[in-house]
Protein backbone atom coordinates (compact mmCIF):
# COMPACT_ATOMS: atom_id res chain seq x y z
CA UNK A 1 0.00 0.00 0.00
CA UNK A 2 1.34 3.25 -1.02
CA UNK A 3 1.37 6.29 1.53
CA UNK A 4 -0.66 9.08 1.26
CA UNK A 5 1.82 12.17 0.93
CA UNK A 6 -0.23 13.99 3.72
CA UNK A 7 0.38 11.34 5.97
CA UNK A 8 2.75 11.84 8.58
CA UNK A 9 3.83 9.13 11.92
CA UNK A 10 4.81 10.49 15.23
CA UNK A 11 2.70 7.97 17.38
CA UNK A 12 2.53 4.11 17.78
CA UNK A 13 -0.27 2.47 16.85
CA UNK A 14 -2.30 0.18 18.56
CA UNK A 15 -1.40 -2.24 15.40
CA UNK A 16 1.97 -1.74 15.27
CA UNK A 17 2.73 -1.86 19.05
CA UNK A 18 0.86 -5.02 18.81
CA UNK A 19 3.10 -6.28 16.10
CA UNK A 20 6.22 -5.38 18.25
CA UNK A 21 5.12 -6.84 21.61
CA UNK A 22 4.22 -10.22 19.49
CA UNK A 23 7.64 -10.02 17.76
CA UNK A 24 8.93 -11.78 21.24
CA UNK A 25 12.49 -10.16 20.91
CA UNK A 26 14.35 -11.56 23.73
CA UNK A 27 17.96 -9.58 24.34
CA UNK A 28 18.92 -5.77 23.57
CA UNK A 29 16.64 -3.86 20.92
CA UNK A 30 17.90 -1.00 19.39
CA UNK A 31 15.23 1.38 17.85
CA UNK A 32 16.54 3.37 14.27
CA UNK A 33 15.02 6.71 14.54
CA UNK A 34 14.67 8.78 11.39
CA UNK A 35 13.49 12.19 12.00
CA UNK A 36 12.49 15.36 10.06
CA UNK A 37 11.71 18.74 12.13
CA UNK A 38 9.24 21.18 11.13
CA UNK A 39 11.09 24.79 10.45
CA UNK A 40 9.26 26.17 13.47
CA UNK A 41 8.36 23.79 16.28
CA UNK A 42 4.64 23.69 17.03
CA UNK A 43 3.89 23.83 20.58
CA UNK A 44 -0.11 24.61 19.96
CA UNK A 45 -0.73 21.31 21.78
CA UNK A 46 1.12 22.27 24.92
CA UNK A 47 0.74 25.99 24.89
CA UNK A 48 2.45 26.12 28.49
CA UNK A 49 5.52 25.03 27.18
CA UNK A 50 6.03 27.51 24.22
CA UNK A 51 9.03 29.19 24.58
CA UNK A 52 9.29 33.02 24.53
CA UNK A 53 10.57 32.90 21.03
CA UNK A 54 9.74 30.65 18.36
CA UNK A 55 12.52 28.09 17.83
CA UNK A 56 13.24 25.37 15.40
CA UNK A 57 12.52 21.97 15.41
CA UNK A 58 15.47 21.01 15.58
CA UNK A 59 16.08 23.00 19.05
CA UNK A 60 12.62 21.71 20.68
CA UNK A 61 13.82 18.02 19.57
CA UNK A 62 17.19 18.66 21.50
CA UNK A 63 15.27 19.40 24.31
CA UNK A 64 13.37 16.13 24.12
CA UNK A 65 16.68 14.89 24.26
CA UNK A 66 18.31 16.87 27.25
CA UNK A 67 14.84 15.93 29.16
CA UNK A 68 14.77 12.24 27.88
CA UNK A 69 18.78 11.37 28.45
CA UNK A 70 18.52 10.94 32.51
CA UNK A 71 15.17 8.73 32.12
CA UNK A 72 16.94 6.92 29.40
CA UNK A 73 19.78 5.54 31.23
CA UNK A 74 17.86 5.28 34.35
CA UNK A 75 16.36 2.51 32.49
CA UNK A 76 19.44 1.15 31.46
CA UNK A 77 19.15 2.49 27.68
CA UNK A 78 21.91 4.60 26.34
CA UNK A 79 21.38 6.84 22.83
CA UNK A 80 24.19 5.18 20.95
CA UNK A 81 24.22 7.66 18.06
CA UNK A 82 22.91 10.65 16.95
CA UNK A 83 23.59 12.55 13.54
CA UNK A 84 22.34 14.96 10.86
CA UNK A 85 20.29 13.15 7.70
CA UNK A 86 19.70 14.50 4.90
CA UNK A 87 18.89 12.69 0.67
CA UNK A 88 19.16 9.61 0.45
CA UNK A 89 22.25 7.49 -1.57
CA UNK A 90 19.66 4.76 -2.85
CA UNK A 91 16.16 5.57 -2.03
CA UNK A 92 13.61 7.67 -3.02
CA UNK A 93 14.49 11.09 -4.09
CA UNK A 94 11.77 13.15 -2.61
CA UNK A 95 12.41 11.68 1.09
CA UNK A 96 14.91 13.13 2.99
CA UNK A 97 15.20 12.91 7.15
CA UNK A 98 17.20 15.45 8.96
CA UNK A 99 18.62 12.86 11.87
CA UNK A 100 19.12 9.51 12.71
CA UNK A 101 19.24 8.63 15.95
CA UNK A 102 19.71 4.85 17.59
CA UNK A 103 18.89 4.48 20.88
CA UNK A 104 19.78 0.69 22.36
CA UNK A 105 17.38 -0.43 25.32
CA UNK A 106 18.57 -4.02 27.51
CA UNK A 107 14.82 -5.38 26.79
CA UNK A 108 11.31 -4.83 25.50
CA UNK A 109 10.14 -4.28 28.83
CA UNK A 110 12.96 -2.38 29.90
CA UNK A 111 11.71 -0.37 26.65
CA UNK A 112 8.15 -0.42 27.30
CA UNK A 113 9.23 1.10 31.40
CA UNK A 114 11.07 3.55 29.76
CA UNK A 115 8.40 4.63 27.52
CA UNK A 116 6.03 4.68 29.95
CA UNK A 117 7.51 6.80 33.05
CA UNK A 118 5.56 9.42 33.78
CA UNK A 119 8.51 11.96 33.82
CA UNK A 120 9.79 10.70 30.08
CA UNK A 121 6.25 11.21 29.16
CA UNK A 122 6.48 15.01 30.29
CA UNK A 123 8.84 15.30 27.63
CA UNK A 124 7.06 13.97 24.72
CA UNK A 125 5.51 17.65 24.17
CA UNK A 126 9.13 18.52 22.79
CA UNK A 127 9.16 15.64 20.31
CA UNK A 128 5.68 16.27 19.04
CA UNK A 129 6.73 20.04 18.44
CA UNK A 130 9.37 19.25 17.38
CA UNK A 131 8.54 16.42 14.43
CA UNK A 132 7.02 17.30 11.13
CA UNK A 133 7.74 13.35 10.53
CA UNK A 134 9.37 9.99 11.53
CA UNK A 135 10.08 6.61 11.70
CA UNK A 136 10.65 3.86 14.58
CA UNK A 137 12.14 0.54 13.55
CA UNK A 138 13.18 -1.93 16.23
CA UNK A 139 15.89 -3.69 14.81
CA UNK A 140 17.77 -7.06 16.62
CA UNK A 141 21.52 -7.50 16.49
CA UNK A 142 22.97 -10.08 14.74
CA UNK A 143 25.01 -12.70 16.68
CA UNK A 144 27.13 -13.40 14.20
CA UNK A 145 28.65 -12.06 11.09
CA UNK A 146 29.69 -13.03 7.55
CA UNK A 147 32.25 -10.45 7.48
CA UNK A 148 31.12 -8.66 4.64
CA UNK A 149 27.96 -6.80 3.05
Amino acid sequence: MEKNKNETYLEVTQESGRAFMMRGISGPVVMLNLLRFRDIADYSATPHLTPMEPISGEEAYQLYIEQTLPHLKKSGGELIFLGKGGNFLIGPTSERWDAVMLVRQNSVNDFMAFTSNPEYMESMAHRTAALEDSRLLPIIEEKKHTGSA
